[in-house]
């Protein structure tokens, strides 16, 4: 009973996590704070976005450590060690998808000092990209699906993660296609949106479109 209690407090804190967020994460949002607090809204909103994001976030792991759980398992040597390799790969890739994509933008940051804060993003469509449409979501389900250790904290808190990358997915492609029109929508049809398939890669010649 303690840990079906424990599931439902983790449930119902992600869903309203993720409801918070992608709420302050839409175009209707955005342009309210614009009409609020005009164009230096661009330059500061998605840094206090990110901060706000990672605020909200840290109390699921007191959580997931505290709320009493149900050890699932344990994954023995030398498996384990091949199950964390995976994750430092996952995370290394991560990594490069970051700096592929613009760090600093990514982070908010770039917009703090464009001339034009409205316009600092691109679509990146080579590398990691031209194989899946979201791998920072790819690479992070690698991360926590390779967790050599389980129990139903962790468990309960990764499906909401998984299920939270699939549909936010489709949430961020809206925004993507509104941004950049017919040039997202055929690289939509030409590459998969977290799993690659094998033949299926985007080729072009001009491989980054400034937005």
């Amino acid at each position: 009973m303690k840990t079906v209690s424990s599931v439902l407090i983790l449930s119902t804190y992600f869903v309203l996590y993720g409801v918070v967020h992608s709420w302050l994460a839409s175009t209707s949002v955005k342009d309210w704070m614009r009409r609020r607090i005009g164009p230096s809204a661009d330059r500061w909103y998605r840094l206090g976005y990110n901060i706000f994001a990672t605020l909200t976030l840290l109390p699921m792991l007191p959580l997931m450590a505290l709320l009493p759980s149900q050890k699932l398992y344990e994954v023995p040597s030398p498996w384990r060690w091949l199950m964390v390799g995976g994750q430092m790969a996952a995370l290394l890739a991560a990594a490069i998808t970051l700096l592929q994509t613009g760090i600093f933008h990514f982070a908010g940051l770039a917009q703090l000092v464009n001339d034009r804060p409205d316009q600092t993003g691109s679509l990146t469509v080579d590398g990691f990209y031209a194989w899946v449409r979201h791998p920072l979501y790819t690479f992070s389900l690698i991360f926590l699906w390779l967790t050599p250790s389980m129990n139903s904290n962790s468990l309960t808190a990764y499906i909401l993660f998984s299920l939270y990358f699939y549909f936010g997915s489709f949430y961020e492609e809206r925004r993507l296609i509104e941004q950049f029109g017919p040039v997202y929508e055929r690289y939509q049809q030409q590459v998969p949106r977290l799993i690659p398939i094998p033949g299926r890669r985007y080729v072009a010649q001009n491989q980054q479109v400034s937005s």
